[in-house]
């Protein structure tokens, strides 16, 4: 192959009129005479054809350190003549060393040439462009170029730009050491020197030097406590920052107390005391010894102990059968306490009540009868215990037949446990009206339960108060698969592997073959999923109305490869929330996948959400959880205190998030207040009728309580579509305050004339919690009217919805019941959402070569800032800039969350205005020839 620059000279005219024919020249006059031959032979004796010279060796840049020439060279075959161009002109055949040679294999002449360039040469050069030299090679077939070899001067400045900076810093803080090498030619290399050893993040994970030189500590470590020193070199020279000194401290921590001691007295008033160390850990490098007394000192008073004390003996007993009586005494007087002795003899006495004259012997007869009654009354007590038992024993199979009994009965009568009670089908509306999760004031102030059941719960056991407000919503079944023998996510089966391999979900992992539990399935309902097949140029899919998305940016699927990928919205009745103790959720669970797929650079997922955030103090405490394939609930970032081993970098906007992420899942947002000012969120209230005309004398309104979120209104909008209910009016916003007050629902100015309200109490509630939470699936309040007559046909009213001691929103309503209403919904026609999946490049705004030069323009770092640093600044993506420091093209990320940022909107004025600012022209000149903005 010929170099691209191959030129072949035809600008030899004087030859052009000559024919080469078997070795001989011919004019055109003797042309025309063979041709008037009446015999000219079959063929010509023919030369093979030189060929364009082709270079062996091409010139190479070279750098002149201090006043050494370089000495540029060059070899082309074959070549009759070759010599060297600089800056235009023909440098001259004197300088030029050439040498020659023939080719064994080929039999071709092989010519190099060489030159010197000195200093003094290229200073001479005055203008923009570098010095250059280029070789020209001869041969009878042409000419060919060479590549320009540029010729620069190298230096190396002795002052750098930024040097390191001494810092204490405790144990297992992050640790940023910033350094800026002197400006050289060319660029200066940086190293890193711990103790005067060089440091290699290959050998230690612990440290991360950045495409900025900058050094990044993870977590400090004791040994990290070192001085170091940033090392710059090239060709030219070496040179060495001023040392920085990083000491890691330890802050001293207490022990835990010792056991009290014993009071130091053993009677009366005294005191005690426990110590603890400052030993947990103890301070080092100067950290801060720990605060407060290392013991503490309490009183104690002893109870002195009392002896114990005879009482005086009680009188002689009678007389008995043994010629003796006795006499007792107790220890009372006083009774031994707190430790003292007790009374030392014995309790009883006893004597000889006859003085001797008593006879011990007994009659023989006596003594008979004596004998007799005894085994009488022995014989009696067994017979009693006898009977006893007997009774027992009966007693006790008798119970154990009844529990038997009832067990049959139950297994036989379809049993149902003791809380079951089955719902009532008084709706107006729909028979299985969705659940009225409220409580009236004056009838229910008990705790309600959550209608989602657990996987292993009877599927009737749906724990509900007595309320008429709380009637099940239809639908609760939840469909469990052992995900050993079914993926969780049925994809297509004639996914093929070919040139391109396509890969499903099982070939990216054997995720469904490992799992031996329990898992919902993930559902592919209409409205709630997107899938498309993606490859290496990317893509977006879209959740249309929900404002869930993901983006996959070019390159994020390797080259050649296919997926069949996935993006769910999970329903509230087939998934656990990964809310917990005072977290509420604020997002929809979304599932995109397939999971375990190898990325090559981060995609964004794209999450609504309802936390109000124009607080100008930051309320909320914001956690990005993913769920393992247990279905446990693991914390991936929490907003604000990310480090360098967060594996996701979160972009917060006022109702939406941008998730950059490597590993693919499941995902959702929620908070927490952040005291002392409680977070609110933002609610929307919904206010639904039955779809006209009414036939009846029942008319039911229906109040839903749903996050502000695009996705939860569809929820809504849907069901309430299935039941035959109509949205009167677009949905109020209302700010709900984590304040454990209840949302309170009233109506008002009823005309009583015409109208009655059922409702027997002055208002109805939704307990804190259960909008809190955000666990429960959509939250409504019924308000039951009944109309005088059928000709009755307007009604007006006013429905009152706070918080109390909050805030509230005001429904004014008047309507004909009668009217058939236009159907109104406030979600975005189907003309102007977005299609649902976006293959290859028509996904993305941002031209792939307008990119890709914005990318190789602002990727190296700058001595000024004017870098992807400062672009980040700009476009608001600045939080926490390591995470972009970490990737290969810092960015080309930050693109890519450009693009998720604005692909409602995507204009390129924003970014062009962002690099406006920076004053990067040359990249503006691009954008404006190569892009549409």
């Amino acid at each position: 192959m010929l170099p691209a620059r191959a030129q072949r000279d035809r600008g030899l005219a004087p030859l052009a009129l000559l024919l080469l024919v078997g070795g001989y020249v011919v004019s055109g006059t003797e042309s025309s005479d063979y041709s008037e031959a009446e015999v000219l032979p079959d063929s010509f004796p023919s030369a093979p054809a030189e060929p364009l010279p082709e270079f062996l060796l091409e010139p190479e840049d070279a750098f002149i350190v201090k006043n050494r020439p370089v000495q540029l060279r060059c070899r082309a075959s074959p070549a009759t003549q070759i010599y060297f161009k600089c800056n235009g002109e023909w440098v001259n055949q004197n300088d030029h060393v050439t040498r020659e040679s023939l080719d064994q294999s080929t039999g071709l002449v092989v010519r190099e040439v060489d030159i010197s360039v000195s200093r003094t040469q290229v200073e001479e050069l005055f203008g923009l462009e570098d010095y250059w030299c280029q070789c020209v090679a001869w041969s009878s077939a042409g000419t060919t170029k060479s590549n320009r070899a540029y010729v620069r001067i190298a230096y190396l400045r002795k002052n750098f730009e930024q040097e390191p900076l001494g810092r204490e810093v405790r144990l297992e803080q992050e640790v940023l050491l910033q350094c800026r090498p002197p400006e050289g030619m060319p660029a200066a290399e940086v190293d890193w020197l711990k103790n005067e050893d060089l440091i290699v993040p290959s050998q230690d994970s612990n440290f991360l030097i950045t495409i900025d030189h900058d050094l990044i500590i993870k977590q400090a470590r004791l040994s990290d406590t070192a001085n170091y020193t940033c090392v710059a070199r090239n060709v030219v020279a070496k040179r060495r920052s001023s040392t920085a000194t990083l000491i890691v401290y330890v802050s001293g921590g207490w022990s835990s107390w010792t056991e009290w001691s014993e009071c130091n007295t053993r009677c009366g008033r005294g005191w005690q005391r426990r110590t603890r160390s400052c030993t947990n850990p103890a301070p080092l490098n100067g950290g801060a010894f720990c605060e407060g007394p290392p013991f503490q000192r309490v009183s104690c008073t002893t109870l002195c102990p009392v002896d114990g004390g005879w009482t005086e003996w009680a009188k002689w007993s009678a007389c008995g059968t043994e010629c003796t009586h006795w006499r007792s005494r107790e220890c009372q007087a006083p009774p031994p306490r707190n430790g003292g002795k007790h009374c030392s003899g014995s309790m009883m006495e006893s004597k000889n009540c006859t003085e001797g004259l008593c006879a011990r012997t007994l009659a023989p007869s006596m003594g008979v009868a004596v004998y007799a009654g005894l085994v009488g009354a022995l014989l009696l007590c067994v017979i009693l215990v006898l009977c006893v038992g007997v009774l027992a024993y009966r007693r006790r199979c008798r119970h154990l037949h009844g529990d038997i009994t009832d067990s049959s009965s139950a297994l036989t009568a379809a049993f149902h446990p003791g809380n079951y009670k089955p719902p009532r089908q008084d709706n107006p509306l729909h028979p299985s009206a969705p659940p009225d999760l409220t409580a009236t004031a004056g009838a229910f102030r008990g705790p309600l339960f959550s209608l989602q059941q657990s996987v292993h719960d009877s599927p009737h056991k749906i724990p509900m108060t007595t309320s008429p407000l709380l009637d099940p919503l239809p639908s609760l079944k939840i469909k469990v698969y052992n995900a050993s023998t079914l993926s969780s996510l049925e994809l297509p089966p004639e996914m093929y592997s070919s040139d391109g391999e396509i890969l499903s979900l099982k070939s990216v992992g054997t995720i469904g073959r490992e799992r031996d539990y329990h898992s919902h399935t993930l559902s592919r309902e209409p409205g709630l999923s997107t899938s498309a097949t993606l490859g290496a140029l990317g893509g977006r899919l879209t959740i249309p109305n929900t404002g869930v998305s993901l983006l996959v940016p070019p390159g994020t699927i390797p080259q050649g490869k296919f997926y069949e990928m996935y993006l769910i919205i999970n329903k509230w009745d087939k998934t656990t929330l990964p809310s917990e103790g005072s977290q509420t959720v604020l997002s929809p669970v979304v599932s995109c996948g397939p999971s375990g797929m190898l990325l090559n650079r981060p995609v964004v997922l794209t999450l609504p959400h309802c936390a109000q955030l124009d607080t100008p103090t930051p309320d909320w405490t914001l956690t990005l959880k993913t769920q393992t394939h247990q279905g446990a609930w693991e914390e991936v970032l929490t907003v604000g205190e990310e480090t360098l081993s967060s594996p996701c970098y979160l972009q917060l906007e006022e109702e939406c998030c941008h998730v950059l992420m490597e590993q693919l899942g499941t995902y959702g947002l929620v908070g927490q207040s952040c005291p002392p000012q409680p977070a609110c969120k933002r609610l929307q209230l919904a206010l639904f009728a039955p779809r006209a005309p009414c036939l009846s004398l029942d008319y039911s309104l229906r109040i839903y309580c749903i996050h502000d979120t695009p996705h939860a209104l569809k929820e809504v909008l849907d069901l309430e579509r299935s039941l035959g209910g109509v949205l009167l009016e677009d949905p109020k916003p209302l700010l709900f305050k984590d304040s454990y007050h209840n949302l309170r629902l009233s109506i008002h100015d009823i005309p009583h004339t015409h109208w009655r309200s059922k409702l027997l109490a002055k208002y109805q509630e939704i307990p804190f919690y259960h909008i809190w939470s955000g666990s429960q699936r959509p939250l409504h309040c019924t308000f039951s009217l009944e109309r005088g007559s059928l000709a009755v046909s307007q009604l007006s009213c006013k429905i009152c919805v706070r918080q109390v001691e909050g805030e509230g929103q005001i429904f004014q309503l008047r309507t004909d019941i009668q009217e058939t209403l236009p159907p109104h919904s406030p979600l975005p026609s189907g003309g102007t959402c977005l299609p649902s999946s976006q293959v290859g490049p028509y996904a993305f705004r941002l031209p792939d070569s307008i990119r890709q030069k914005i990318c190789a323009s602002l990727d190296a770092p700058s001595a000024r800032g004017c870098d992807w640093r400062l672009l980040a600044r700009s476009l608001g993506f600045d939080r926490y800039l390591n995470y972009f420091a970490t990737k290969p093209s810092p960015t080309g990320v930050l693109l890519d969350l450009w693009e998720a940022c604005h692909q409602a909107d995507a204009d390129l004025v924003s970014l062009a205005t962002a690099l406006e600012e920076m004053g990067k022209s040359e990249v503006l000149v691009v954008m404006t020839t190569d892009g549409d903005c």
